[in-house]
């Protein structure tokens, strides 16, 4: 089934990159597009969601938060992804959206790196330019090198609100997805970057902030304080075809519960 779903999202970009967007799929398929934080949970469900209807195909378009807000609100695919809540514009525009789990930011650096431990006011410190050499912070004399995701990436919304940041950080280089960040920082030991929980793997390191590890129990019970959540965004007024309402019907049940675990996001049920 892992070779299926794999053949599915590759006829998906496929056709992306041909169109410049995959058309709202027939019933018996259902499309998705958006957050690419949101990949692991979602790559889990998708597969879980096509073993119990063998019937039924799923495609995702790994196209960032805001742009897969933008294909249901333009009906090109059935169901966005964001890894941000809707902003009142979106709302009224006649979006809705449903918490489908929690998921930490993890600021990260290259395993080289000594520093362990961060605060929030440290880290918005060097996200505007006001802290530039790891030698402040008792590390190597060398110049910070500040990643980021691109503007209307769910993920960058997430970090800029929580540290306050908005509209004033000083990146280096702001990268298109989740996977970039990670491979960026990995690749460079004067790197800081932040990136979904749900996606960092041993390339990286993920920096405890105000001594509390991310993980799936801190953001559950909130003292990890950088996190945001996974949502579907669905058009009010439209009802989902059948193949759609049976994802987002499997995805909401206790079933996919431990599904959306084990790729690293806490569920909301």
């Amino acid at each position: 089934m892992k070779k299926i779903f794999t053949f599915i999202i590759t006829a998906s970009l496929t056709a992306l990159t041909l169109t410049g967007c995959s058309p709202k799929q027939q019933n018996g398929t259902v499309s998705t597009d958006g957050s690419t934080s949101m990949e692991e949970v979602i790559g889990v469900l998708g597969e879980a969601f096509q073993e119990k209807y063998s019937d039924m195909s799923f495609t995702y378009n790994p196209t960032g938060s805001g742009s897969g807000i933008q294909a249901v609100k333009e009906g090109r695919c059935d169901i966005g992804l964001s890894s941000r809540s809707l902003k009142d514009e979106e709302k009224a525009d006649g979006l809705t959206e449903t918490v489908l789990a929690n998921d930490g930011i993890a600021v990260i650096v290259n395993p080289k790196n000594t520093l362990n431990d961060i605060d929030v006011d440290t880290i918005a410190k060097i996200y505007t330019g006001e802290i530039t050499n790891w030698s402040e912070l008792g590390g190597n004399d060398a110049q910070i090198v500040v990643i980021g995701r691109e503007a209307g990436s769910g993920t960058r919304d997430g970090f800029e609100s929580i540290t306050g940041t908005e509209n004033v950080c000083k990146y280096r280089q702001e990268l298109t997805s989740t996977g970039d960040v990670i491979t960026t920082v990995s690749q460079n030991p004067d790197a800081i970057g932040y990136a979904s929980l749900a996606a960092v793997n041993d390339q990286v390191k993920a920096l405890l902030v105000g001594g509390v590890a991310p993980s799936e129990d801190t953001v559950k019970d909130g003292s990890y304080v950088i996190q945001r959540p996974f949502v579907l965004v669905t058009k009010n007024e439209e009802k989902l075809s059948d193949a759609a309402q049976k994802f987002f019907d499997f995805v909401m049940s206790d079933e996919a519960a431990p599904l959306i675990s084990q790729a690293g996001a806490v569920p909301v049920k």
